[in-house]
């Protein structure tokens, strides 16, 4: 498998520089294909040369993590993936008073405050300028999932159904519609070192996560005034799109082959379903005024009204702020046209058939 620069450093920002311990839980869940060995390789490479900076982070600033008062308050934007919470997530994190997890964090987190001003100026140089998976435009300090991130720390990701796609329901019963203790404890380091990383100076921390619409009560109980905005698209729409983008990103960091498009589309619907039914489930949780809902049809047309109307119904201080910087991101994203999704007739022939 031969790389260019910008696609080797696109791969590890998707997936790699995950911990030694962290990959070695993996091979628990799934094996590695032969067909694969080289991602393998690379995934495993990057995170034993990050591991001695991860020792030293641990040393210098272990004591300040575990000091760290994050807000209890974080504004969580939830929903399916291909919902709009990557756009979404780009407007939030415009506002000049927002922290949020970006990718020179989330490409190594065990080590990113370490190495800041290395992995900037690194990525800077190296990343492409579109996603691989579905063309947005990104850089080192665009907004990230904090998915993404967490599974350099866990296994116990969403992301664990990616590199072993062949075992994709199973891992994300495991790992998203469950939590453990460990999980639990991780995704509180994460979010600390987020506001760590980033924090100074900003009032408030938005984090995006699609695996967190199965969250709720976890989210909760870590900051009990988190507010939510979750997304909804047609759900056609969304699983179609993200059948294309499993598929892509499985190519990409994927330690087992791909399953067939019209398996990937039977798998997606369903995990589609088991997420919405477990959001449903926990709704009545989130206090009054922590909620707000959101069209994708509405964020997309009217994206300054719709971020205006999340401000007030979430009581997200600064709009007067935050509007301009925001109306700036919009008139960034109107040259990006999204790219067609098109999946092979049988695959969507399918699709059509579980959403008639």
């Amino acid at each position: 498998m031969v790389l260019s620069v910008s696609s080797l450093s696109d791969v590890l920002v998707a997936g790699g520089c995950v911990r030694p311990t962290t990959l070695l839980a993996g091979l628990r869940h799934g094996a590695v294909v032969p067909q694969r060995f080289a991602v393998a390789l690379l995934l495993s490479g990057s995170g034993l040369l990050v591991e001695p900076f991860a020792w030293l982070q641990t040393l210098w600033y272990g004591r300040a993590i575990q000091a760290c008062a994050c807000p209890d308050d974080p504004v969580v934007v939830i929903g399916h993936w291909r919902s709009g919470t990557t756009y979404l997530h780009q407007l939030l994190a415009a506002d000049p008073c927002a922290a949020t997890a970006r990718n020179q964090l989330t490409v190594a987190p065990q080590a990113a405050l370490v190495l800041k001003p290395l992995l900037r100026a690194l990525l800077k140089r190296t990343m492409s300028q579109q996603r691989p998976i579905d063309a947005v435009p990104w850089g080192p300090e665009d907004p990230q999932e904090d998915e993404v991130g967490l599974a350099r720390l866990t296994m116990d990701t969403n992301m664990a159904g990616i590199a072993f796609p062949q075992h994709y329901l199973r891992n994300f019963r495991r790992s998203v519609l469950n939590s453990s203790a460990a999980f639990e404890r991780h995704l509180l380091e994460f979010t600390r070192l987020t506001w760590l990383y980033e924090g100074a100076g900003k009032k408030h921390l938005v984090i995006k996560n699609s695996a967190h619409t199965a969250r709720v009560g976890l989210l909760l109980r870590l900051f009990p005034r988190a507010r939510f905005v979750y997304l909804h698209r047609r759900p056609i729409d969304s699983v179609r799109s993200l059948t294309q983008v499993k598929q892509r990103l499985v190519q990409l960091v994927g330690l087992q082959e791909p399953p067939s498009n019209l398996r990937q589309v039977e798998e997606t619907a369903a995990a589609h379903d088991q997420l919405q039914e477990a959001f449903a489930r926990s709704r009545h949780l989130i206090p009054k005024g922590q909620l707000v809902e959101i069209a994708y049809d509405d964020l997309v047309q009217l994206p300054l009204i719709t971020l205006e109307r999340i401000y007030g119904a979430l009581g997200i201080s600064g709009w007067s702020t935050a509007g301009d910087a925001i109306a700036a991101r919009i008139a960034k994203a109107q040259a990006y046209q999204a790219e067609p999704v098109v999946l092979e007739p049988a695959a969507e022939q399918r699709l059509q058939d579980l959403f008639s």
